[in-house]
């Protein structure tokens, strides 16, 4: 086969495995929340700043809840 014809071959099936579909056991049915929590708790290097990451942005998201309320109950 020249280079030409082997190119294309390349090419097409390149082409046919970028859209076939994926199937449904290769997706994940977790969140980014469940996904993070899981990283948080491995003893991977950077676990830890991502628990403390999930902590800060839980304590932002309370505090900002508590500002609304009381936004809208003056």
């Amino acid at each position: 086969m020249s280079k030409r014809g082997f190119a294309v071959t390349a090419a097409v099936l390149t082409l046919v495995a970028g859209c076939t579909k994926q199937s449904e056991q290769t997706k994940s049915t977790l969140s980014e929340r469940e996904k993070d929590s899981i990283i948080a708790r491995s003893q991977i290097p950077g676990a830890k700043a991502v628990q403390k990451t999930m902590t800060t942005a839980d304590s932002a998201a309370a505090r900002q809840a508590r500002i609304d309320t009381a936004q809208q109950n003056p």
